[in-house]
């Protein structure tokens, strides 16, 4: 049965958007119109119902006036997060799945947030999605870590978020962070643009380490942002060291006063080519070696 079909009310089609060319609103709207007609529930029903969950929080927002519903469900009229909430609870529907019907899918968060370069270093706070067991999403193919494999295939399969890379025997236990474009800190070991796993619950770790690589770089939060590096803590004075190759100068803190620590980063991948971006003003780009 058609959209055009279901026009059974005066004047259904109008106020819809000019600029939803592929009527995803008015779908979205029939899709909760025949959802609340399979419950047989009548427009004065929803608005009771939605009062009752506006008295329970205390906020008119979540009440949806008879008009309004109409306006849902005949003229493509997107409800406000309030009402899109209430409609859910109402309708016994998962909240995710209703907002991707209205073109808003949260499984695709992660890789359209990727596609936004920030210059500042930040924290990820989109956490990886998991199903309802606390698993990732199934994957297509399975990567043995002790061999060399191409992973074009693999990247046309998963798509463009890199969490697949990052994800752990339990993704929700750890944060993520974003390296900014214009932070040049830890590079090379770190480019500019990865987005890093961080373990919330480590600490300062004592200077166990034998060399560079093995030594743990920390992301931690100050009054004006983030930063990522490796630290040395004597006292309440905590020196934030970026890597030599930075040409950047080690930072002093008073620890925990002026700076906290978010946790260790224990994975990195690089999402932006930065090198192909515009560098801030005083960074300096390494040539590449014709060797």
């Amino acid at each position: 049965m058609t959209l055009r079909e279901h026009a059974d009310l005066p004047n259904a089609g109008a106020g819809r958007p000019t600029y939803c060319e592929d009527h995803t609103m008015e779908r979205a709207g029939l899709k909760l119109k025949r959802t609340r007609e399979r419950l047989k529930l009548t427009y004065r029903e929803v608005e009771e119902a939605s009062q009752q969950i506006a008295e329970h929080f205390g906020n008119s927002e979540f009440a949806i006036a008879l008009s309004r519903l109409a306006d849902i469900e005949n003229k493509g009229t997107a409800p406000s997060i309030y009402r899109l909430y209430a409609l859910c609870a109402i309708y016994r529907l998962d909240f995710d799945d209703v907002l991707a019907w209205y073109g808003a899918p949260l499984d695709q968060i992660e890789s359209v947030a990727l596609r936004t370069g920030l210059a500042e270093t930040h924290v990820f706070q989109i956490k990886p999605r998991v199903r309802g067991n606390g698993e990732p999403p199934p994957a297509d193919f399975e990567i043995d870590p002790s061999k060399t494999v191409f992973l074009s295939q693999m990247l046309r399969t998963w798509g463009s978020t890199p969490f697949r890379f990052l994800e752990g025997p339990d993704p929700r236990r750890y944060r993520y962070g974003m390296i900014g474009l214009a932070d040049r800190s830890m590079y090379p070991i770190l480019h500019p643009g990865s987005l890093v796993r961080i373990d919330d619950r480590a600490r300062i770790a004592s200077p166990d380490w034998t060399n560079e690589m093995e030594r743990p770089i920390y992301f931690f939060q100050h009054r004006e942002g983030y930063m990522c590096g490796w630290c040395d803590l004597t006292g309440d004075r905590l020196v934030v060291l970026p890597h030599p190759s930075s040409l950047r100068k080690p930072a002093v803190f008073r620890y925990p006063m002026d700076i906290d620590l978010v946790g260790q980063v224990v994975g990195a991948v690089t999402i932006w080519d930065w090198a192909k971006r515009p560098q801030a003003p005083g960074s300096v780009r390494t040539k590449p070696s014709n060797h």
